[in-house]
């Protein structure tokens, strides 16, 4: 074997990888043995020391060992065996459900056994269920492993022992061949980059006896964030390349004469904020010059994106071209439709709408004129993505709630307006307000303008916790406002899946409210109702026609009622902050002092206690989704499973925040130096995911 070849062997070259193992390699992104090298441990099993059973404590994973004292076969719902063992500092149930006859002669009263396991609460004392255990000699000392234990992400049909023993055969050929090192020295910006590579991914695979336990455990290890910086950089690089890709494109330049913008700003009620002004200039900076805008607006809940949105539109329009907006959802598509059609009509511009439940006829025309060019801006939901939707001349499309989408079908909407070479300029909005950390490295093929402030006029939300119990105060409440004229939004959560149940509830609620309070003039809006009828009871609200809309989560974006004051939010502890941040944004939106109650059902977990305390104290966005971010992680604040963000091995992008910090400049360092180890890099890190890289 020519060397520097053994690493980039096919892994069917190891020991035991027929062609059944090597398919479910592939489904884990290892096909070359090098690439078994970058498969890291998730986490570790420490089987070095043996705990004794007096200092058990529950969610343990622990070694133990012992003498069975009892062996009983129990009947409940389910049958069982229970082994009550002790060490003579305590004892602990092993609990089995599957078990055989042989097994249970085995685990015989007197037995000496020593298991592995998660310690658990049971109903009488500490226990573990099914723990992976071996019984042992009377007498005899039986030595305890000398490392950690890896355990690798798999999948099915491919156990962690298999792994393991590719694993020492993949690290024997890394004795035997140097993996080289793609980082430059200017590109090693933080402390972690100065470990060796080889050394580090040694270190991961094989912790050594006496290794830093607690630092892997906490993933703090230098080796971990030797091999965590290489991996962010190498994402870093990939985003740069997605990024340079787009700019290789051309755009259409949209320099209007200005006329339309002009006419906008003066049919305005409101002047429009510094932080409006500076967005909106970067915005017109930018779609002026030949290659397609990829701009991110972040503003929190009430800071005026719409405006934006319609000022960048009516550009693309002074410019010849038609202009896309995209919502995720049919409600707030509706609002953005009336809201641009109520500023846009007067200007002359065709304002088309395009959503599922379009009748067939109404589906056709809009087709039609979107095709000629008649209608110069279009707002519609994912209905916009399919096939037959096709443009006359698309200038510009502007997402809404970015998060709601991926980047696949956020790129997919900019391709109808693709020719050979040309795309359109892409606006992209989002009222989540997304940490900075997050942003850099979700977004990096985005540059990001924030609108800062909030227009005046906005009142602070004063926000109140309060367990259910006390939900006939919160109706008392809710009673006295609406007699002072003021609306009430009352906001029913389920955590079921089921859309069904969740409206079901909304529906019962409402009626029990319309019982305790028969003077009231209650409307019900949930998700299954017809658009119209949602339509009709929204309009209603709106206008004033009734105090108080009981609604389902469908109200968290877009709905603007300047007369409602008080907002309660019921089963609180089961969204998260960027949610309840978003549905609190729907009062205050006028003069009167606005609270929102946020209700939940005790007891309250320390997680649960923190989130809400956290609404109690920050109207901020920002700090509610740092917050947010550091409670919940990334992939629920973006919604990892569709942003094309990848699952990081060894990275955390909270625990890593130092690093990320230097992610830019490093990579902007390698493509200078070396583009050619830039290219490596990325390779070796995401060779099976380069699918993300091309999106």
């Amino acid at each position: 074997m020519v060397a520097g070849e053994l690493l980039s062997q096919p892994v069917t070259a190891l020991k035991g990888v027929g062609g059944k193992v090597a398919e479910r390699l592939i489904k884990i992104g290892v096909q070359q043995v090098q690439d078994l090298l970058f498969h890291l441990p998730l986490r570790y099993q420490d089987r070095t020391r043996l705990m004794p059973f007096g200092a058990l404590r529950p969610q343990q994973e622990v070694l133990v060992e012992g003498t069975i004292q009892l062996s009983q076969v129990k009947f409940g719902r389910r049958r069982s065996l229970l082994c009550h063992v002790s060490d003579g500092t305590g004892s602990l149930i092993l609990r089995f459900f599957h078990f055989s006859k042989a097994q249970q002669e085995q685990l015989a009263k007197g037995r000496r056994i020593r298991c592995f396991g998660e310690v658990r609460n049971g109903p009488s004392s500490l226990e573990m269920v099914h723990p992976e255990y071996q019984l042992l000699a009377a007498d005899g000392i039986v030595p305890v492993d000398n490392e950690l234990t890896p355990i690798y992400p798999t999948t099915e049909g491919l156990h962690q022992l298999s792994l393991r023993k590719l694993m020492k055969q993949a690290l024997a050929l890394l004795d035997k061949e140097a993996m080289p090192e793609l980082l430059t020295p200017a590109a090693r910006l933080h402390d972690a980059a100065e470990y060796s590579l080889v050394e580090a991914l040694k270190y991961v695979h094989q912790p050594p006896p006496d290794a830093a336990v607690d630092q892997l455990l906490e993933r703090q290890h230098p080796a971990q964030k030797r091999l965590a910086y290489e991996e962010l950089l190498a994402q870093q690089l990939t985003m740069k390349k997605l990024r340079a890709q787009t700019q290789h494109h051309t755009a259409p330049m949209l320099k209007g004469d200005k006329a339309y913008r002009q006419q906008l700003l003066q049919a305005l009620p409101f002047p429009l904020t510094k932080a409006q002004q500076r967005v909106i200039d970067d915005i017109l900076q930018d779609i002026a010059q030949p290659h397609p805008m990829q701009r991110l607006v972040q503003g929190d809940v009430g800071s005026g994106k719409t405006v934006v949105a319609a000022l960048a539109a009516v550009e693309a329009v002074a410019a010849g071209c038609q202009a896309v907006m995209m919502a995720p959802t049919e409600l707030l598509a509706e609002q953005h439709f009336r809201t641009f059609s109520n500023w846009l009509s007067p200007l002359g511009i065709q304002v088309g709408w395009c959503a599922g439940k379009q009748t067939a006829s109404e589906r056709k025309q809009v087709l039609e004129q979107l095709q000629s060019g008649e209608i110069k801006v279009v707002v519609g939901t994912h209905a916009l993505f399919q096939d037959e939707v096709t443009f006359n001349n698309l200038g510009l499309v502007i997402i809404d709630e970015q998060h709601r989408f991926g980047v696949h079908q956020r790129l997919a909407l900019r391709d109808k307006g693709r020719d050979i070479d040309s795309m359109p300029h892409q606006l992209v909005m989002t009222a989540t307000p997304i940490p900075r950390t997050l942003a850099m490295t979700a977004y990096a093929d985005l540059n990001v303008s924030v609108i800062d402030e909030l227009p005046p006029g906005r009142t602070p939300v004063t926000t109140v916790v309060l367990p259910d119990t006390r939900r006939d105060d919160v109706i008392a409440r809710v009673h006295a406002a609406c007699q002072q004229q003021r609306q009430v939004y009352w906001v029913c959560t389920l955590i079921e899946e089921s859309e069904h149940l969740q409206c079901q509830a909304a529906e019962d609620t409402a009626t029990a409210l319309q019982d305790s309070l028969p003077d009231l003039r209650i409307g019900l809006v949930h998700g299954r109702m017809k658009p119209t009828d949602k339509e009709r009871v929204m309009t209603a609200f709106k206008l004033g026609e009734l105090d108080m809309l009981v609604a389902t989560t469908v109200i968290e974006v877009g709905v603007d009622v300047p007369n409602a004051s008080l907002m309660v939010i019921e089963n609180a502890e089961r969204l998260g902050l960027s949610q309840l941040h978003q549905l609190r944004g729907r009062v205050g939106r006028g003069q009167i002092e606005s609270h929102c109650v946020l209700m939940y059902h005790p007891p309250l977990s320390e997680n649960g206690q923190a989130r809400l305390k956290c609404l109690r104290e920050s109207n901020d966005g920002f700090v509610i989704a740092q917050r947010d971010l550091e409670i919940r992680g990334p992939g629920e604040v973006l919604g990892t499973r569709q942003t094309g963000l990848p699952q990081f091995r060894v990275a955390d992008l909270i625990e890593d925040q130092d690093l990320l910090a230097v992610m830019d400049r490093a990579a902007r360092v390698l493509l200078q130096e070396a583009p050619k180890l830039a290219d490596a890099l990325v390779l070796r890190w995401f060779a099976h995911k380069l699918d993300f890289g091309h999106v």
